[in-house]
């Protein structure tokens, strides 16, 4: 039996409080307009989300019907020379400065068939007609998950349709339980989504980015649509896993479930994700599979086996405390995989060494960097609501009670049984 210190808990909450101040309420909320230097990045988001009746913030963190709302959101980004590649600029108050702000021109409640024509006009514009449905993680308002996929969008380069398919998360660090449950009621919906678009016949390829939490509902969707229909919808040509918090050993039934032919997983990993570990004594079990050390068995051969790529990036330093999204700080991450998508390249092309390249090119000079193109997973917001700062001690105490009891066991990764 271990317990978790108090000490650890004041530590770990402590740094996720740190990583971003709490941005004002209602920054959906279109502004009036903006200069010929910003930047546009326009999406349509599919949600599992309850309606707000505030119209800044359009959805709550609490579920609404298990099948599909629409919108559509236009995200303005600040001139390059005020912001960093990998950052969110939030606005210090609302209406936000379209100068200095990440700020949004338009917000808007669409239906499916809107939906539908948005992305059909889209598909005719993006060459080799991509798209990409970016899954949030665990902690992440509606306005985190839009922004965040507008910096991806915006930072990568890379020609896609974007869509974010955001399930309800409290954007609370206290809700851990109820957005690992949010995923299983949102992951029928987003199985749905997929296999919609893996039916467009004018849909190219498909790639799916998901981060931590959210790349648990993404497996599972998958796993599901296997069952389902006998094989993965071959459209979906990537799928890029970063920071899963999933425990190992399932993953190991999950893709078992996916059969063969499957798409390119990539899976990025590192050894010393604070937040990992929390969640690893929270659950009680074995490793989650954004933290394992890939050279150690038997992950390596079964990874080998499954032809499944692990990258691995503790070598990584950046200024993310948790080591949790370290693409947010890596611009020379993030290159390198966006001239893979651009190009049409499979992610985990064996015949590159993919992650010794990313932490050389990592330590190379920041000259070398230029523009970024690729795909930039950002730390979850650590967003905590004025009701959680107002009773922060209290909820400490009573998380660090909650977990007192926790077991870890260790377990192999067997693979499973042979179908009877």
């Amino acid at each position: 039996m271990i317990r978790l210190s108090r000490s650890l808990v004041f530590a770990v909450v402590g740094l996720m409080l740190a990583a971003c101040a709490n941005p004002p309420d209602g920054v959906l909320l279109p502004v009036a307009g903006t200069t010929a230097d910003t930047s546009q990045v326009d999406m349509v988001v599919a949600t599992t989300r309850l309606r707000s009746d505030n119209p800044g913030n359009m959805y709550t963190g609490e579920r609404g019907r298990p099948t599909l709302s629409f919108a559509r959101i236009t995200v303005s980004i600040p001139p390059e020379t005020v912001r960093k590649v990998g950052e969110v600029q939030w606005p210090k108050r609302v209406p936000g400065n379209p100068q200095t702000d990440f700020v949004t021109t338009r917000a808007e409640m669409i239906n499916r068939d809107q939906a539908l024509s948005w992305f059909s006009q889209r598909l005719k514009q993006t060459p080799q007609r991509r798209v990409m449905v970016f899954i949030h993680g665990f902690n992440n308002r509606f306005d985190d998950a839009v922004f965040r996929f507008a910096q991806i969008v915006h930072d990568s380069g890379a020609p896609v349709v974007p869509i974010l398919f955001t399930w309800p998360s409290r954007g609370s660090l206290l809700a851990y339980g109820y957005d690992r449950e949010s995923t299983n009621y949102s992951r029928d919906a987003l199985e749905r989504l997929l296999s919609y678009l893996a039916a467009d016949p004018e849909v190219g390829e498909i790639t799916v980015l998901a981060h931590s939490m959210g790349n648990w509902v993404t497996v599972e969707a998958l796993r599901q649509m296997a069952i389902r229909n006998k094989r993965i919808a071959p459209k979906i040509q990537n799928v890029i896993l970063a920071a899963p918090d999933v425990d190992v050993d399932v993953f190991r039934t999950q893709v078992y479930d996916m059969g063969s032919p499957r798409p390119n997983i990539t899976v990025f990993v590192s050894r010393d994700d604070k937040a990992l570990s929390l969640s690893r004594r929270i659950w009680g079990s074995t490793d989650r599979l954004g933290a394992i050390d890939p050279d150690k068995e038997p992950y390596k051969t079964e990874f080998e086996r499954d032809k499944i790529t692990v990258v691995d990036l503790t070598k990584l330093r950046t200024g993310d405390p948790l080591n949790h999204g370290k693409f947010a700080e890596s611009p020379e991450v993030v290159r390198l995989i966006g001239q893979r998508l651009a190009e049409g390249q499979s992610i985990n092309d064996s015949r590159v060494g993919l992650g010794d390249h990313i932490i050389e090119a990592s330590a190379g000079a920041a000259a070398a960097v230029g523009t970024a193109a690729g795909v930039i997973v950002a730390a979850p917001v650590a967003v905590v609501d004025p009701n959680t700062r107002q009773n922060y001690d209290q909820q400490v105490k009573t998380l660090g009670h909650s977990l007192a009891g926790s077991a870890e066991n260790r377990t192999s990764l067997a693979p499973p049984p042979a179908p009877e």
